[in-house]
Protein backbone atom coordinates (compact mmCIF):
# COMPACT_ATOMS: atom_id res chain seq x y z
CA UNK A 1 0.00 0.00 0.00
CA UNK A 2 1.29 3.74 -0.79
CA UNK A 3 0.10 4.94 2.74
CA UNK A 4 -1.73 3.52 5.54
CA UNK A 5 -5.20 2.71 5.57
CA UNK A 6 -8.10 3.36 7.68
CA UNK A 7 -10.54 0.60 8.06
CA UNK A 8 -13.77 0.43 10.30
CA UNK A 9 -14.89 -3.22 11.44
CA UNK A 10 -18.34 -3.54 12.13
CA UNK A 11 -19.63 -6.55 14.40
CA UNK A 12 -21.82 -7.39 16.94
CA UNK A 13 -19.37 -9.14 19.34
CA UNK A 14 -15.81 -8.21 19.91
CA UNK A 15 -13.44 -9.21 22.74
CA UNK A 16 -13.74 -9.08 26.00
CA UNK A 17 -17.58 -8.90 25.20
CA UNK A 18 -17.82 -12.40 22.97
CA UNK A 19 -18.46 -15.53 22.31
CA UNK A 20 -17.18 -17.92 19.98
CA UNK A 21 -13.69 -18.08 17.35
CA UNK A 22 -15.43 -15.50 14.86
CA UNK A 23 -14.92 -12.69 17.39
CA UNK A 24 -11.20 -13.56 18.14
CA UNK A 25 -10.56 -13.54 14.36
CA UNK A 26 -11.90 -9.93 13.90
CA UNK A 27 -9.36 -9.18 17.21
CA UNK A 28 -6.27 -10.58 15.73
CA UNK A 29 -7.24 -9.07 12.18
CA UNK A 30 -7.98 -5.35 14.20
CA UNK A 31 -4.54 -5.87 16.08
CA UNK A 32 -2.49 -7.46 13.02
CA UNK A 33 -3.55 -4.30 10.49
CA UNK A 34 -2.47 -2.11 13.71
CA UNK A 35 0.75 -3.52 13.86
CA UNK A 36 1.02 -3.24 10.00
CA UNK A 37 0.91 0.54 10.47
CA UNK A 38 -2.95 1.10 9.88
CA UNK A 39 -5.25 2.74 11.70
CA UNK A 40 -8.46 0.49 12.79
CA UNK A 41 -11.78 1.51 14.30
CA UNK A 42 -14.05 -1.29 15.17
CA UNK A 43 -17.41 -0.86 16.45
CA UNK A 44 -19.48 -3.50 18.43
CA UNK A 45 -22.44 -4.04 20.45
CA UNK A 46 -22.23 -4.24 24.17
CA UNK A 47 -25.62 -4.33 24.85
CA UNK A 48 -26.30 -7.22 22.37
CA UNK A 49 -23.39 -8.92 24.43
CA UNK A 50 -25.20 -8.67 27.17
CA UNK A 51 -28.53 -9.87 26.22
CA UNK A 52 -27.42 -13.31 25.94
CA UNK A 53 -24.74 -12.55 29.02
CA UNK A 54 -25.58 -10.48 32.13
CA UNK A 55 -22.00 -10.67 33.71
CA UNK A 56 -19.07 -8.60 32.79
CA UNK A 57 -16.51 -10.32 30.52
CA UNK A 58 -14.52 -12.65 32.77
CA UNK A 59 -11.17 -12.72 30.63
CA UNK A 60 -9.19 -9.66 29.44
CA UNK A 61 -7.69 -8.93 26.10
CA UNK A 62 -4.91 -6.58 25.66
CA UNK A 63 -5.76 -3.10 23.69
CA UNK A 64 -3.53 -2.06 21.02
CA UNK A 65 -2.61 1.98 19.99
CA UNK A 66 -3.98 2.14 16.90
CA UNK A 67 -7.28 -0.10 17.42
CA UNK A 68 -9.83 2.13 18.55
CA UNK A 69 -12.88 -0.13 19.99
CA UNK A 70 -16.31 1.59 20.01
CA UNK A 71 -18.63 0.49 22.41
CA UNK A 72 -22.43 0.54 21.31
CA UNK A 73 -25.18 0.99 24.01
CA UNK A 74 -28.38 2.14 24.46
CA UNK A 75 -30.21 3.77 27.59
CA UNK A 76 -32.97 0.88 27.02
CA UNK A 77 -30.12 -2.04 27.06
CA UNK A 78 -31.29 -5.32 25.68
CA UNK A 79 -35.02 -4.17 23.97
CA UNK A 80 -31.87 -2.27 21.17
CA UNK A 81 -30.30 -5.95 20.14
CA UNK A 82 -34.50 -7.05 20.11
CA UNK A 83 -35.74 -4.50 17.98
CA UNK A 84 -32.78 -4.79 15.52
CA UNK A 85 -33.66 -8.97 15.95
CA UNK A 86 -36.98 -8.42 14.86
CA UNK A 87 -37.16 -5.27 11.92
CA UNK A 88 -33.14 -5.69 10.72
CA UNK A 89 -32.65 -2.21 11.50
CA UNK A 90 -30.05 -0.61 14.13
CA UNK A 91 -32.92 0.80 15.97
CA UNK A 92 -31.76 2.96 19.19
CA UNK A 93 -28.20 3.08 18.39
CA UNK A 94 -28.91 5.79 15.09
CA UNK A 95 -26.72 8.97 16.31
CA UNK A 96 -23.67 6.46 18.02
CA UNK A 97 -22.97 4.87 14.42
CA UNK A 98 -23.54 8.41 12.73
CA UNK A 99 -20.41 9.73 15.13
CA UNK A 100 -18.25 7.00 14.63
CA UNK A 101 -19.26 7.02 10.49
CA UNK A 102 -17.96 10.34 10.01
CA UNK A 103 -15.30 10.79 12.76
CA UNK A 104 -12.86 9.82 10.44
CA UNK A 105 -12.34 9.46 6.20
CA UNK A 106 -12.40 5.07 5.60
CA UNK A 107 -10.51 3.17 3.19
CA UNK A 108 -12.33 0.12 4.11
CA UNK A 109 -15.59 -0.84 5.97
CA UNK A 110 -15.74 -4.58 6.50
CA UNK A 111 -18.53 -6.24 8.13
CA UNK A 112 -18.68 -9.50 9.71
CA UNK A 113 -21.14 -10.96 12.23
CA UNK A 114 -24.16 -8.20 12.00
CA UNK A 115 -26.76 -10.53 13.13
CA UNK A 116 -28.00 -7.95 15.86
CA UNK A 117 -27.08 -4.82 14.21
CA UNK A 118 -29.69 -5.74 11.31
CA UNK A 119 -28.99 -5.89 7.57
CA UNK A 120 -29.86 -2.53 7.12
CA UNK A 121 -26.62 -1.41 8.76
CA UNK A 122 -24.87 -2.62 5.34
CA UNK A 123 -26.49 0.42 3.63
CA UNK A 124 -24.73 2.89 5.73
CA UNK A 125 -22.23 5.48 3.90
CA UNK A 126 -19.08 6.40 6.24
CA UNK A 127 -17.09 9.71 5.06
CA UNK A 128 -14.65 8.60 2.35
CA UNK A 129 -14.50 6.63 -0.84
CA UNK A 130 -14.61 3.06 1.10
CA UNK A 131 -15.14 0.05 -0.31
CA UNK A 132 -17.14 -2.64 1.69
CA UNK A 133 -16.72 -6.13 2.76
CA UNK A 134 -18.60 -8.48 4.23
CA UNK A 135 -17.34 -11.83 5.83
CA UNK A 136 -19.51 -14.95 6.51
CA UNK A 137 -18.22 -16.18 9.82
CA UNK A 138 -21.80 -18.48 10.21
CA UNK A 139 -24.33 -18.74 8.02
CA UNK A 140 -26.42 -15.74 8.76
CA UNK A 141 -27.67 -15.04 5.55
CA UNK A 142 -28.94 -18.23 4.51
CA UNK A 143 -30.20 -19.19 7.90
CA UNK A 144 -32.44 -17.89 10.42
CA UNK A 145 -30.40 -19.78 13.48
CA UNK A 146 -27.16 -19.15 11.28
CA UNK A 147 -25.65 -22.20 12.02
CA UNK A 148 -27.60 -24.91 10.06
CA UNK A 149 -28.70 -26.97 12.93
CA UNK A 150 -31.85 -28.44 11.93
CA UNK A 151 -34.33 -28.46 14.05
CA UNK A 152 -32.01 -28.76 17.12
CA UNK A 153 -30.93 -32.58 16.30
CA UNK A 154 -28.76 -32.66 12.72
CA UNK A 155 -27.34 -30.47 9.84
CA UNK A 156 -29.85 -28.92 8.00
CA UNK A 157 -30.56 -30.67 4.44
CA UNK A 158 -33.24 -28.63 3.29
CA UNK A 159 -34.58 -25.30 4.29
CA UNK A 160 -37.67 -25.78 6.50
CA UNK A 161 -36.90 -22.21 8.12
CA UNK A 162 -39.70 -21.76 9.82
CA UNK A 163 -40.51 -24.76 11.39
CA UNK A 164 -36.71 -24.94 12.52
CA UNK A 165 -36.44 -21.38 13.70
CA UNK A 166 -39.96 -22.55 16.23
CA UNK A 167 -38.13 -25.39 17.18
CA UNK A 168 -35.16 -23.62 18.05
CA UNK A 169 -37.70 -21.49 20.23
CA UNK A 170 -36.68 -18.13 18.99
CA UNK A 171 -39.27 -15.66 17.34
CA UNK A 172 -39.75 -15.58 13.72
CA UNK A 173 -37.67 -12.35 11.88
CA UNK A 174 -40.20 -10.24 9.92
CA UNK A 175 -37.60 -8.86 7.95
CA UNK A 176 -36.87 -12.04 6.57
CA UNK A 177 -39.74 -12.45 5.07
CA UNK A 178 -39.12 -9.45 2.88
CA UNK A 179 -36.87 -8.46 0.45
CA UNK A 180 -34.35 -6.62 3.03
CA UNK A 181 -31.36 -8.71 2.74
CA UNK A 182 -31.80 -8.51 -0.75
CA UNK A 183 -31.46 -5.05 -0.93
CA UNK A 184 -28.54 -4.33 1.48
CA UNK A 185 -26.59 -7.21 -0.02
CA UNK A 186 -26.43 -4.74 -3.14
CA UNK A 187 -24.36 -2.36 -0.76
CA UNK A 188 -21.45 -4.73 -0.13
CA UNK A 189 -18.51 -4.11 -2.88
CA UNK A 190 -17.32 -8.35 -1.99
CA UNK A 191 -18.56 -10.86 0.38
CA UNK A 192 -16.07 -13.30 1.91
CA UNK A 193 -16.08 -16.42 3.10
CA UNK A 194 -13.65 -18.49 5.34
CA UNK A 195 -13.56 -21.92 3.16
CA UNK A 196 -14.83 -23.31 0.28
CA UNK A 197 -17.68 -25.59 1.54
CA UNK A 198 -19.29 -22.20 3.29
CA UNK A 199 -18.89 -20.28 0.13
CA UNK A 200 -20.29 -23.27 -1.84
CA UNK A 201 -23.06 -23.61 0.80
CA UNK A 202 -24.40 -20.18 0.33
CA UNK A 203 -24.19 -20.39 -3.60
CA UNK A 204 -26.25 -23.70 -3.32
CA UNK A 205 -29.28 -22.25 -1.10
CA UNK A 206 -29.45 -19.45 -3.09
CA UNK A 207 -27.43 -16.66 -1.72
CA UNK A 208 -27.22 -14.33 -5.33
CA UNK A 209 -23.67 -12.85 -4.65
CA UNK A 210 -20.25 -14.90 -4.61
CA UNK A 211 -18.15 -15.35 -1.54
CA UNK A 212 -14.99 -15.25 -2.20
CA UNK A 213 -12.94 -17.57 -0.18
CA UNK A 214 -10.11 -16.14 2.77
CA UNK A 215 -9.23 -18.79 6.00
CA UNK A 216 -8.95 -17.53 8.83
CA UNK A 217 -5.61 -17.16 10.73
CA UNK A 218 -3.58 -17.53 14.27
CA UNK A 219 -0.51 -16.00 15.95
CA UNK A 220 2.40 -17.14 17.72
CA UNK A 221 3.80 -14.59 20.54
CA UNK A 222 5.25 -15.84 23.66
CA UNK A 223 3.03 -19.03 23.87
CA UNK A 224 4.92 -19.91 20.57
CA UNK A 225 5.80 -24.04 20.22
CA UNK A 226 9.30 -22.89 20.71
CA UNK A 227 8.97 -21.78 24.62
CA UNK A 228 5.46 -23.50 25.88
CA UNK A 229 4.55 -22.60 29.25
CA UNK A 230 4.80 -25.69 31.94
CA UNK A 231 3.57 -28.98 30.93
CA UNK A 232 -0.55 -27.84 32.17
CA UNK A 233 -1.38 -31.90 32.56
CA UNK A 234 0.76 -34.84 34.64
CA UNK A 235 -0.58 -37.36 32.04
CA UNK A 236 -0.80 -37.58 28.08
CA UNK A 237 -3.88 -35.95 27.14
CA UNK A 238 -5.98 -35.40 24.33
CA UNK A 239 -7.45 -31.62 24.12
CA UNK A 240 -11.13 -30.61 22.88
CA UNK A 241 -11.29 -26.56 22.03
CA UNK A 242 -14.64 -24.63 21.70
CA UNK A 243 -18.28 -24.04 23.67
CA UNK A 244 -19.93 -26.47 25.41
CA UNK A 245 -23.35 -26.43 23.19
CA UNK A 246 -24.54 -29.63 21.13
CA UNK A 247 -23.03 -28.38 17.99
CA UNK A 248 -19.82 -28.33 19.44
CA UNK A 249 -20.30 -32.84 19.51
CA UNK A 250 -18.13 -33.15 22.94
CA UNK A 251 -21.42 -35.27 23.88
CA UNK A 252 -20.24 -37.50 21.07
CA UNK A 253 -16.84 -38.07 22.54
CA UNK A 254 -17.52 -38.49 25.94
CA UNK A 255 -19.25 -41.53 25.76
CA UNK A 256 -16.29 -42.58 23.94
CA UNK A 257 -13.65 -42.02 26.67
CA UNK A 258 -13.75 -45.18 28.76
CA UNK A 259 -12.38 -47.09 25.36
CA UNK A 260 -9.27 -45.05 25.45
CA UNK A 261 -5.73 -46.45 27.32
CA UNK A 262 -3.71 -44.47 28.53
CA UNK A 263 -4.62 -40.42 27.84
CA UNK A 264 -6.61 -38.16 29.51
CA UNK A 265 -9.51 -35.50 28.14
CA UNK A 266 -9.31 -31.87 28.69
CA UNK A 267 -12.17 -30.04 28.00
CA UNK A 268 -11.25 -26.08 27.42
CA UNK A 269 -14.71 -23.78 27.05
CA UNK A 270 -17.77 -23.08 28.15
CA UNK A 271 -21.26 -22.95 27.28
CA UNK A 272 -25.22 -23.51 27.70
CA UNK A 273 -24.26 -27.24 28.22
CA UNK A 274 -21.72 -27.14 30.57
CA UNK A 275 -23.38 -28.96 33.48
CA UNK A 276 -24.67 -31.28 31.52
CA UNK A 277 -21.76 -32.41 30.26
CA UNK A 278 -19.87 -32.36 33.10
CA UNK A 279 -22.51 -34.68 35.10
CA UNK A 280 -22.71 -37.08 31.61
CA UNK A 281 -18.83 -37.43 32.62
CA UNK A 282 -19.05 -37.77 36.06
CA UNK A 283 -17.90 -41.38 35.80
CA UNK A 284 -14.79 -41.29 34.17
CA UNK A 285 -11.75 -39.38 36.65
CA UNK A 286 -9.78 -39.10 33.28
CA UNK A 287 -12.00 -36.21 31.55
CA UNK A 288 -11.50 -33.15 32.99
CA UNK A 289 -12.91 -29.85 32.65
CA UNK A 290 -10.73 -26.43 32.40
CA UNK A 291 -13.59 -24.01 31.91
CA UNK A 292 -12.95 -21.27 29.70
CA UNK A 293 -9.14 -20.30 28.79
CA UNK A 294 -7.26 -17.44 27.89
CA UNK A 295 -5.15 -17.46 24.72
CA UNK A 296 -1.85 -17.69 26.22
CA UNK A 297 -3.53 -20.62 28.60
CA UNK A 298 -4.74 -21.92 25.32
CA UNK A 299 -1.42 -21.76 23.63
CA UNK A 300 0.49 -23.83 26.82
CA UNK A 301 -2.35 -26.96 26.25
CA UNK A 302 -2.39 -26.86 22.44
CA UNK A 303 1.06 -27.17 22.54
CA UNK A 304 1.26 -30.48 25.23
CA UNK A 305 -1.45 -31.76 23.55
CA UNK A 306 -1.11 -35.61 21.95
CA UNK A 307 -3.61 -34.33 19.53
CA UNK A 308 -6.80 -32.07 19.26
CA UNK A 309 -10.52 -33.22 18.75
CA UNK A 310 -12.99 -31.45 17.02
CA UNK A 311 -16.06 -33.63 16.89
CA UNK A 312 -18.17 -30.89 15.61
CA UNK A 313 -21.56 -31.57 14.16
CA UNK A 314 -23.01 -29.34 11.91
CA UNK A 315 -21.61 -27.29 9.18
CA UNK A 316 -18.49 -25.60 11.23
CA UNK A 317 -16.98 -22.49 8.62
CA UNK A 318 -13.52 -23.22 8.93
CA UNK A 319 -12.41 -24.68 12.09
CA UNK A 320 -10.26 -22.39 13.46
CA UNK A 321 -8.80 -24.71 16.16
CA UNK A 322 -7.32 -26.94 13.81
CA UNK A 323 -5.46 -23.83 13.01
CA UNK A 324 -3.95 -22.86 16.48
CA UNK A 325 -3.33 -26.39 17.21
CA UNK A 326 -1.08 -26.99 13.68
CA UNK A 327 0.60 -23.40 15.02
CA UNK A 328 2.08 -25.20 18.27
CA UNK A 329 3.30 -28.10 16.30
CA UNK A 330 -0.13 -30.59 17.46
CA UNK A 331 -1.99 -32.89 14.90
CA UNK A 332 -5.49 -32.71 15.04
CA UNK A 333 -8.67 -35.23 14.48
CA UNK A 334 -11.26 -33.86 13.00
CA UNK A 335 -14.77 -34.98 11.47
CA UNK A 336 -15.66 -35.08 8.30
CA UNK A 337 -18.31 -32.61 8.03
CA UNK A 338 -18.22 -28.68 6.68
CA UNK A 339 -15.68 -27.05 6.40
CA UNK A 340 -13.23 -29.29 8.92
CA UNK A 341 -11.76 -31.38 6.68
CA UNK A 342 -10.27 -28.92 4.30
CA UNK A 343 -7.50 -27.67 6.65
CA UNK A 344 -6.45 -31.64 6.92
CA UNK A 345 -6.57 -32.35 3.51
CA UNK A 346 -4.18 -28.76 2.64
CA UNK A 347 -1.83 -29.58 5.34
CA UNK A 348 -1.41 -33.51 5.77
CA UNK A 349 -1.49 -32.86 10.04
CA UNK A 350 -4.04 -34.81 11.26
CA UNK A 351 -6.77 -37.44 10.49
CA UNK A 352 -10.05 -37.26 9.63
CA UNK A 353 -13.25 -39.21 10.83
CA UNK A 354 -16.57 -40.35 9.64
CA UNK A 355 -16.96 -43.16 12.33
CA UNK A 356 -16.96 -43.52 16.39
CA UNK A 357 -14.91 -46.25 15.25
CA UNK A 358 -12.22 -44.10 12.94
CA UNK A 359 -12.37 -41.69 15.63
CA UNK A 360 -10.97 -44.72 18.41
CA UNK A 361 -8.57 -45.76 15.40
CA UNK A 362 -6.93 -42.23 15.17
CA UNK A 363 -6.99 -41.74 19.00
CA UNK A 364 -5.21 -45.09 19.18
CA UNK A 365 -2.46 -44.54 16.43
CA UNK A 366 -1.30 -40.95 17.31
CA UNK A 367 -0.82 -42.24 20.99
CA UNK A 368 1.19 -45.33 20.15
CA UNK A 369 3.58 -43.34 18.06
CA UNK A 370 5.26 -40.13 19.30
CA UNK A 371 7.26 -40.55 15.92
CA UNK A 372 3.68 -40.34 13.78
CA UNK A 373 2.34 -37.27 15.90
CA UNK A 374 5.64 -35.04 15.62
CA UNK A 375 5.41 -36.01 11.91
CA UNK A 376 1.84 -34.90 11.41
CA UNK A 377 2.31 -31.50 14.10
CA UNK A 378 5.34 -31.19 11.31
CA UNK A 379 2.94 -30.82 8.27
CA UNK A 380 0.51 -28.70 10.25
CA UNK A 381 3.24 -26.14 11.23
CA UNK A 382 4.45 -25.47 7.75
CA UNK A 383 1.30 -25.42 6.88
CA UNK A 384 0.01 -22.89 8.82
CA UNK A 385 3.05 -20.56 8.22
CA UNK A 386 2.16 -20.99 4.26
CA UNK A 387 -1.48 -20.53 4.63
CA UNK A 388 -2.42 -19.50 8.41
CA UNK A 389 0.23 -16.86 9.81
CA UNK A 390 -0.71 -13.47 10.05
CA UNK A 391 1.65 -12.21 7.21
CA UNK A 392 -0.41 -15.40 4.53
CA UNK A 393 -3.46 -13.80 5.80
CA UNK A 394 -2.40 -9.80 5.52
CA UNK A 395 -1.51 -10.66 1.67
CA UNK A 396 -4.19 -12.02 0.75
CA UNK A 397 -6.73 -9.64 2.43
CA UNK A 398 -4.51 -6.89 1.06
CA UNK A 399 -5.01 -8.46 -2.36
CA UNK A 400 -8.72 -8.55 -2.06
CA UNK A 401 -8.79 -5.17 -0.92
CA UNK A 402 -7.29 -4.06 -3.89
CA UNK A 403 -8.81 -6.15 -6.47
CA UNK A 404 -12.04 -4.37 -5.06
CA UNK A 405 -11.27 -1.40 -5.07
CA UNK A 406 -10.02 -1.68 -9.27
CA UNK A 407 -12.76 -3.34 -9.91
CA UNK A 408 -15.34 -0.45 -7.84
CA UNK A 409 -13.30 2.14 -8.89
CA UNK A 410 -11.03 1.75 -11.79
CA UNK A 411 -7.85 2.11 -9.32
CA UNK A 412 -7.44 2.19 -4.96
CA UNK A 413 -8.57 5.69 -4.26
CA UNK A 414 -5.85 5.73 -1.65
CA UNK A 415 -3.36 5.20 -4.48
CA UNK A 416 -4.39 8.07 -6.69
CA UNK A 417 -4.20 10.40 -3.57
CA UNK A 418 -0.89 9.22 -3.09
CA UNK A 419 0.30 9.80 -7.00
CA UNK A 420 -1.08 13.33 -6.83
CA UNK A 421 0.83 13.95 -3.70
CA UNK A 422 3.47 12.93 -4.91
CA UNK A 423 3.60 14.62 -8.69
CA UNK A 424 2.98 18.18 -6.32
CA UNK A 425 6.20 20.25 -6.86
Amino acid sequence: MDRPLNFLHITTFYPPYSFGGDAIYVYRLCHALGDAGHEVDVVHCVDSYHLLHPDPPRLEFAPHPRVRRHELRSRLGSLSPLLTYQTGRPLLKGRQLREILFSRHYDVVHFHNISLLGPKILTLKPAGRPIKLYTAHEHWLICPTHVLWKFNRAPCDRPQCLACTLRAWRPPQLWRYTRLLEHCAGHVDQFLSPSRFSAGMHASRGFPHPLAPLPYFTELRDEDWSAPGPRPHPRPYFLFVGRLEAIKGLHTLLPLWSQVKGADLLVAGAGTQAGQLRAMAAGDARIHFLGEQSQKQLGSLYCHAVACIVPSITYETFGIVSIEAFARKTPVIVRDLGALPEVVEESGGGFVFRTDRELLEAIEAVLASPGLRNELGERGYEAFRRNWSPEAHLKRYMEIIEATAKRKYGKAPWKAAAEIHAARP
